[in-house]
This record gives C-alpha cells, sequence and structure tokens, in this order.
C-alpha cells in the first residue's frame, strides 16, 4: 500500500549545523524548531540568508515550510536552513534548480573550522617573539 505524502524534504548543512527542512504546499508558514521564523532568526542577515532561496524563486508564500534545525550558530543554522529549502523547492519543481543554481543556493558551503595545533595559541597563531 502506498501512502501519498504531501511533504517534500530537503537536508541542510554548513559548518557544524545540520537542518532538517520539510516543505509543502501552502499560504507562507515558516516554523524553525517550534518558533515562528521571525523568533527563532533575529538579524536581518540571518534572515535574509534563510529565506534566499524563497526570495529567489517567488515562492515565499506558497510554500508552508518546517524547519528542525541543530548545531553551530546562528550564521551556520541560516546556510543550512537555505541549503535545505533550496534542495527541496528543486525537488518540487525542477524549474527553481537553474535559478538556484545561478545564486549559489544548490552547493555546500564546505568551509570548516580549523583545528588547532599543539604549541600554538590557535590554530594558526604562534607565541609572540621575545628579543630578550
Amino acid at each position: 500500500m502506498v501512502v501519498n505524502n504531501p511533504y517534500i524534504w530537503g537536508t541542510g548543512r554548513r559548518k557544524s549545523a545540520t537542518a532538517r527542512v520539510r516543505v509543502k504546499a501552502g499560504s507562507g508558514k515558516f516554523l524553525v524548531n517550534g518558533l515562528e521564523f521571525e523568533k527563532f532568526f533575529v538579524t536581518d542577515d540571518s534572515r535574509r540568508q534563510a529565506t534566499m532561496p524563497l526570495q529567489v524563486t517567488e515562492s515565499r508564500n506558497n510554500y508552508d515550510i518546517w524547519v528542525n534545525v541543530d548545531g553551530g550558530g546562528i550564521t551556520g543554522q541560516a546556510g543550512a536552513v537555505s541549503l535545505g529549502i533550496a534542495r527541496a523547492l528543486c525537488i518540487d519543481n525542477e524549474n527553481f534548480e537553474r535559478a538556484l543554481r545561478d545564486n549559489g543556493l544548490m552547493t555546500r558551503d564546505s568551509r570548516e573550522v580549523e583545528r588547532k595545533k599543539y604549541g600554538r595559541h590557535k590554530a594558526r597563531r604562534s607565541t609572540q617573539f621575545s628579543k630578550r
């Protein structure tokens, strides 16, 4: 027996953040970890980053979106949500892929934090040179 599932899933990752995005045709409801979108992402920059795929495809009020995001900070979580939404929108409508790819929203940002090395203050910062 096959059940018709109305949801489209997309997974996004950035830095150490992971977002599981569920998209369904609807009226524009947007929940992140059970909170309203504006209450979860409080800065304009993070809101803009997270909703970029919806702005590019001009479909902000055409989908209901539920997101579970975990790990990292606000910037990483916003990037993860953006990638998850972009992947889900591409599954729903293949015509969106060209616009999303042209704006760089379909590529995972693979930059990670470099590890700290022993004998150094941080990953690359060395001790201060002392002449005497």
